[in-house]
């Protein structure tokens, strides 16, 4: 059986666990690399971690979604940097300027102080980090490599291909997610990408609407069934190979 790793999934949202820790196993994953978004999520992934030692695997992040006042983001900053050495990852972190968050949330200024934050105790701990950047691509890089960062990941990239470049360039990475087999920005990244530079994740419990055979929030066993095959396909690659080159990346990120 292949194995994989999921790269990026928020396990703590996912209500029938064990069951998906079950049909991950028997779809050929070896570990799953479990983010979390604020002081709640983090807690609950450790927990969560705690209780699969070895397969789950916690990053703790700040998801800019999920920014409170700063008084929130201050004791979510301590918690971070109290467990960093059980953390494999600083994420999910960084910015999110679609319409629906600025509105609601967080304004861009916000945002980029609190990624610079939570960046500099990941350059501090050499730590690697996955990065958020929706509508906010340039922003998200531009902090990322202000801050000296070595090793990040830009998960489900959907943003224009000279960012994608440059970020390629300064030795990041991206991930593929289900929706590898249907949208068309985000198949032009996975494209580019080069193979040493490619990792697989499902971002569970997401319900990714153009594949409408499977209307169900996806789980980390998806990495076998939809994203192996979709990334394989176009690229046009036999499974083994994608299987084989993604996990090893994988593995070297998280220094498993």
């Amino acid at each position: 059986m292949l194995e994989l790793i999921d790269t990026h999934a928020h396990l703590d949202e996912i209500a029938d666990l064990d069951g998906m820790i079950e049909r991950a196993r028997a779809a050929g994953l070896v570990a799953i690399v479990a983010v979390g978004v604020d002081y709640a999520s983090n807690n609950r992934i450790l927990e969560i971690a705690a209780g699969h030692k070895g397969f789950v695997l916690p990053a703790l992040g700040m998801h800019p979604q999920n920014i409170g006042d700063r008084a929130d983001v201050e004791r979510n900053l301590r918690f971070i940097e109290d467990h960093i050495a059980e953390a494999v990852a600083v994420g999910e972190i960084g910015l999110d300027y679609h319409k629906r968050t600025l509105a609601g949330g967080a304004g861009k200024e916000i945002q980029r102080g609190v990624l610079g934050d939570v960046l500099a105790i990941a350059r501090r701990f050499g730590k690697p980090v996955s990065v958020h950047s929706r509508y906010a691509w340039r922003d998200a890089l531009e902090a990322v490599k202000g801050v000296g960062i070595k090793t990040a990941v830009f998960h489900w990239f959907t943003g224009p291909l000279n960012v994608l470049r440059e970020a390629l360039e300064c030795g990041y990475y991206a991930s593929a997610t289900p929706a590898v087999t249907y949208h068309a920005e985000h198949r032009r990244a996975i494209r580019e990408a080069p193979w040493d530079r490619l990792m697989l994740e499902s971002d569970a419990p997401v319900i990714y609407g153009g594949d409408v055979s499977i209307p169900r929030p996806s789980e980390p066993a998806d990495i076998a069934a939809r994203v192996l095959p979709g990334v394989s396909e176009l690229r046009g690659v036999e499974v083994g190979f994608a299987a084989s080159i993604t996990t090893e990346n994988a593995r070297g990120f998280f220094g498993l």
